[in-house]
């Protein structure tokens, strides 16, 4: 089954709800204009992004090309989130999506440009490797209330899940539990680097707590991975100015960090953005869930997202996780975690 197809059942079955928030559909209230560089191909972008109508979402334009923000033209790919339509692809879309999702701009046109006029690929720009410049912008512009086409308001919708869902790798999961409210509680294990190790951080990023602890975290890597991620054509525009690099043997290369907990918080703002792919016609894409991640990255959360992935779970107990699971680490802080929920 297709990630297209998947999503498309996910959406038609009992597992989804679609309620009314009781507000209307939002988006900018002007135009906001950025350029960077970019963190896996090194060049710079440009990207605009300018208020849409209601009922409509968000969605990418490039060389009058289209790319709705949606888990339908959403692709693996390595250390990012890619969207492709028409053989044109837009990759390291999450920190833009992650601002704008939990600003609540539902509709809006993201206009991405290179300046190189050939490129059927382009990049959303790394900044300092967290979501604050978006942030900052979509402030500055402040939203209003989006109308459609013929002038009308239009209310906006919720996915609510209706049953457990989760989804295992090796020693990595993301549980997805029914609440009344979103919730977000990640979890990282880095047993070989001390100065990361294990970190579990947990928000309701739908109030003033993603600006102030979630939106400013940057991305991570390890410095023992950078040679092997140059060699595959990775991260060709990354530097200590747009990630923190931690080394197994002498820790922070470039500190100091905006929270002792930044890894695990960036982490939280990857899932907001690849989460928000959930999105259709203007409406919240991040379900009204618990969601639960531990080890978690950009591709476990695409096979979260597609149900032939994904895996029911009736009376769900944090005994059952374990025993499912059946990982190696030390699991006291991962149980409590998980025990809260149920």
């Amino acid at each position: 089954m297709s990630v297209s197809a998947a999503f498309n059942s996910l959406k038609s079955s009992k597992l989804i709800s679609w309620k009314a928030t009781g507000k209307f559909q939002q988006t900018l209230a002007g135009c906001i204009e950025l350029a960077g560089k970019t963190l896996h191909t090194g060049k710079v972008s440009k990207v605009k992004v300018c208020p849409g109508f209601a009922g409509e979402g968000r969605y990418f334009e490039f060389q009058s090309k289209l790319i709705p923000a949606s888990i339908d033209f959403a692709r693996d790919s390595p250390l990012c989130t890619t969207l492709c339509k028409d053989g044109y692809k837009i990759r390291t879309v999450e920190h833009l999506l992650s601002a704008l999702e939990a600003k609540g701009i539902d509709n809006c046109i993201i206009q991405i440009q290179s300046l190189d006029s050939e490129d059927s690929e382009l990049e959303v720009p790394i900044f300092d490797g967290s979501a604050s410049a978006w942030i900052e912008a979509i402030e500055q512009v402040g939203r209003k209330e989006a109308l459609d086409r013929c002038g009308n308001n239009v209310e906006k919708l919720a996915p609510y899940l209706n049953e457990p869902l989760h989804v295992l790798r090796n020693d990595s999961f993301i549980v997805g539990l029914p609440s009344s409210e979103v919730r977000i509680t990640c979890g990282i294990d880095f047993p070989k680097v001390p100065a990361i190790g294990c970190q579990w951080f947990s928000s309701s990023f739908l109030d003033d707590s993603y600006e102030k602890h979630i939106a400013c975290s940057r991305t991570f890597c390890l410095y023992e991975e950078v040679e092997h991620m140059l060699v595959a054509g990775l991260i060709k525009g990354g530097s200590l100015d747009n990630a923190i690099v931690c080394s197994a043997t002498r820790g922070w290369l470039n500190p100091p960090l905006r929270f002792h907990d930044e890894p695990c918080r960036h982490k939280v703002l990857d899932l907001i953005g690849d989460f928000s792919l959930f999105a259709r016609h203007g409406s919240q894409g991040f379900p009204v869930a618990h969601v639960v991640s531990f080890k978690g990255g950009h591709s476990l959360n695409a096979d979260f997202r597609g149900p032939q992935h994904s895996v029911l779970m009736p009376g769900l107990s944090y005994e059952n996780i374990t025993r499912n699971a059946a990982v190696s680490y030390d699991f006291d802080e991962s149980l409590f975690a998980l025990k809260m929920l149920v």
